[in-house]
């Protein structure tokens, strides 16, 4: 059986015109699931499990030719109303009244109880493409889980929002691993779920999976330079606080708040497109221009937004604040920018805040290296970050390009 699988014919887009990009879940809902007829099948999904306006687990759920027995939950539920970090328990779909198994409480993948009966596993979740995005820890660990059960798991691809080409951020440095950093990939990492999937198990990144028959069902009409506008479709928030597609890209590069005592957003309109802390000095720390941002200055006062956010930073507290607009999507480098930010604000920061202003293990486990401080209490540069790490991605270029599947 081959790794990848390709539904029907692509488009040559140099010869075609433009037409929709179409994800493997819809690929194969067009064929009919074909690949699964007669088997009973798990889906991993969340509320970006969609084809067109409907959920896949409901088109699933109501198809002759396939049986879906059970669901799987990563953070933020499989209808995405759950809060970053809160605890999921296990239930049953309303819906369909199909049972319900958290990966995102005291379990992180699914046991050997729940694949009981089982002939496939299936993923089907849109990713961000930020290394630190939980959701693909859930695909690495549930192909572990599939490949200790000697099931097929399956990947439906779907775009890389951020395109697939840029990379940014350093390589994780394997001291780091954790639930916010799985595989040595940069934070940026310019792949779609398919090609990780392939990379993970290729790159043994994660041990138990040299026998997992693995397939991926390719895109039809998607393309490396294209970000999420360029496909067309209706932006579903991936998760609560990224509700615009604006905020998912500057998220690679203003998460790193989350290491500080400042705001990344959270309880704010547009979370990561707004940072601030009572004692910044905004306007010192917008002064100086950055390329393809436009930054603003004022006050907000992070609140508590059912379903988005609880306690966040600074809540109910007005804090001193700048907003972002992204000016040129594609030629942005969200995560630099992200970083200067941060460095600008540490040396504007008065002196009894700059000894507590970093959480260093979170900076650490965020940024995949134990170097990101210094750099920042340097004052480094967005260009200064860039050169540091050119030469990680150069060669994780080289390691990546016998695992992409578009052009």
């Amino acid at each position: 059986m081959k790794e990848v699988v390709e539904i029907g014919g692509g488009a040559d887009l140099a010869i075609r015109p433009p037409a929709p990009v179409l994800t493997g879940a819809e690929m194969l809902a067009g064929a009919d699931f074909n690949e699964w007829r007669g088997r009973r099948v798990g889906l991993i999904a969340n509320h970006t499990s969609r084809i067109g306006d409907r959920h896949l687990i409901d088109i699933m759920s109501t198809s002759p030719f396939v049986e879906l027995v059970a669901l799987f939950g990563p953070e933020h539920g499989i209808r995405g109303d759950e809060d970053a970090g809160e605890v999921i328990e296990d239930g049953i779909d309303v819906a369909t009244g199909i049972p319900v198994y958290s990966l995102y409480g005291t379990v992180r993948r699914p046991t050997p109880k729940m694949l009981e009966g089982m002939d496939a596993l299936v993923f089907d979740i849109q990713d961000v493409g930020a290394r630190f995005y939980t959701f693909i820890s859930t695909l690495g660990l549930s192909m572990q889980s599939a490949a200790e059960a000697g099931i097929p798991f399956w990947v439906m691809d779907r775009p890389n929002p951020l395109g697939g080409i840029k990379m940014e951020g350093f390589v994780l440095d394997t001291t780091f691993v954790s639930f916010v950093g799985q595989y040595p990939i940069p934070v940026r990492h310019g792949l779609t779920i398919g090609e990780l999937a392939l990379m993970i198990k290729g790159e043994a990144w994660l041990p138990g999976l040299e026998n997992l028959d693995l397939r991926v069902i390719k895109m039809t009409n998607w393309s490396r330079e294209m970000l999420w506008p360029d496909t067309n479709a209706a932006w579903i928030p991936t998760s609560p606080n990224l509700p615009t597609f604006e905020t998912a890209l500057m998220y690679p590069g203003t998460c790193f708040f989350e290491a500080t005592t400042a705001s990344e957003g959270r309880g704010t309109p547009l979370p990561f497109l707004t940072v601030g802390a009572p004692w910044m000095d905004a306007d010192a720390v917008a002064r100086a221009e950055m390329n393809d941002v436009v930054l603003t200055t004022g006050q907000t006062t992070p609140i508590d937004i059912p379903g988005k956010s609880s306690n966040p930073k600074w809540k109910d507290v007005q804090i001193q604040s700048i907003f972002i607009e992204i000016t040129d999507a594609h030629r942005l480098d969200p995560v630099s920018t992200g970083l200067e930010l941060i460095s600008r604000m540490y040396a504007s920061a008065p002196e009894d805040i700059r000894s507590t202003m970093f959480n260093e293990r979170w900076l650490s486990l965020l940024g995949g290296t134990d170097r990101l401080k210094d750099m920042l209490v340097q004052n480094w540069t967005a260009a200064q970050f860039r050169e540091a790490w050119a030469e990680d991605l150069s060669r994780f270029d080289r390691l990546r390009s016998k695992y992409l599947l578009y052009e």
